[in-house]
């Protein structure tokens, strides 16, 4: 049946499976114990704690980062700075996130969940979703919405002892990972990308994402080529247009690389355009990757109605946060699609952990972490990272480096 004939009631059946697997995922549910029996382990008095406000500490670490772009963004070439959001509880557990969206928006969020239980995690993200003069699906409140909510989950588990992929259920242990580079730079060469695509397998990579769409097509094309007979059959290779051509230049594109065998073709083009991402996923074997600048289960409903995409990457943090990713990839796995998140490898590791269509996580490399003393990259070993055993999602800075590169 072609994605456009179906008409909302069909949809909704079709779905069926996917809302029900939605349900079918309890808080504990792969523990032996019971939720009084984990309470009564729990660090703090559950049923007593409170939200009680909320927030931002920004910090500022020295260096200037490399200038770099994509195939249509500059970014780089200035301080790097980090915030973290932080939500406070009557019992001293804090809960961090790293967040995005505004941070004027997030302090508003507080009038919504103040006083809530953060077990209560439905409810709280119910709040802060319809308790808004005009709910919407899109756009920097969503963003705020999922920063709180995984700070609410790293209350949670801090307050069970456990870490937080426990909490929602374990899955696996261990994350595959890619190493995100291959920008573009000033002055750097095909050679030059050579090495740093060699670099990070020696790291322990061995999947590796390079941009395409900012350099001629004849160029892209032999960058990729490159970089495949550099590295050998056995790495996987992703490109990323980051939403820069139309289908057919994306066809065109995509058929010029396929003997060098992706892994995977992500967002070929302009985020709005699912019919045309659906043309492309069509006429390629190369899996095509789209989602990023989707929000909340309603856009990936609308992606997979539309046929667009193999593999979804909707960011953990704008998509709306944990709770809404686990319904997210729910969605997804009722239709055999596997989930892999953009960015924000700390925000996605634990949700990753708890799911069984993660297929992949993006991080970067160590080298990186020089740039943020703060909040160290995961090792990477034979291509995956370990989930952190630590109570909660284990991203608390210490505090005499917040005291050392906090700003106002």
């Amino acid at each position: 049946m072609d994605a456009k004939q179906v008409n909302r009631r069909g949809f909704v059946k079709r779905f069926s499976g996917g809302l029900a697997a939605m349900g079918a995922i309890p808080i504990l549910s792969s523990f032996n114990k019971s939720a009084e029996d984990l309470y009564q382990d729990a660090r703090v008095s559950v049923e007593d704690l409170k939200i009680t406000d909320l927030q931002t500490v920004k910090l500022q670490f020295p260096g200037t980062t490399p200038r770099k772009w994509n195939s249509i963004i500059v970014s780089g070439g200035g301080p790097h700075e980090m915030s973290y959001l932080e939500l406070h509880t009557n019992q001293g557990i804090i809960g961090r996130s790293i967040p995005k969206g505004p941070s004027s928006m997030r302090k508003s969020m507080l009038i919504k969940i103040q006083g809530e239980n953060p077990f209560d995690v439905e409810r709280i993200w119910d709040r802060m979703y319809r308790y808004n003069r005009k709910p919407v699906a899109k756009g920097d409140y969503i963003k705020v919405i999922g920063s709180v909510d995984i700070a609410v989950w790293d209350i949670i588990g801090k307050a069970l002892n456990l870490p937080v992929y426990k909490v929602l259920g374990g899955f696996q242990k261990k994350i595959r990972v890619y190493a995100a580079g291959g920008y573009y730079e000033e002055g750097k060469t095909i050679d030059d990308l050579v090495r740093e695509m060699e670099g990070y397998v020696a790291e322990g990579f061995n999947a590796v994402k390079m941009k395409v769409g900012g350099a001629s097509f004849g160029e892209d094309v032999y960058r990729v080529k490159a970089v495949r007979e550099a590295l050998g059959p056995d790495i996987d290779i992703l490109v990323d247009a980051n939403n820069k051509w139309n289908a057919y230049e994306a066809i065109r594109f995509g058929r010029a690389i396929e003997k060098y065998n992706p892994f995977w073709f992500e967002e070929p083009v302009e985020p709005d355009d699912f019919d045309g991402c659906a043309e492309v996923k069509r006429a390629l074997d190369i899996p095509i990757v789209a989602g990023e600048n989707e929000y909340t289960r309603w856009g990936c409903r609308d992606l997979i109605q539309a046929g667009s995409a193999d593999i979804l990457n909707l960011d953990t943090v704008k998509a709306g946060g944990i709770t809404e990713y686990r319904k997210i990839a729910a969605l997804a796995s009722a239709f055999h699609i596997p989930v892999a998140p953009h960015g924000s490898p700390h925000m996605a590791i634990h949700l990753l952990a708890s799911l069984d269509n993660a297929l992949i996580m993006e991080t970067y490399p160590g080298v990186k972490s020089q740039y943020n003393p703060v909040l160290p990259l995961y090792p990477v070993k034979e291509g995956y990272v370990t989930v952190p055993e630590t109570p909660g999602l284990g991203i608390d800075p210490d505090p005499e480096l917040v005291e050392k590169y906090k700003i106002d």
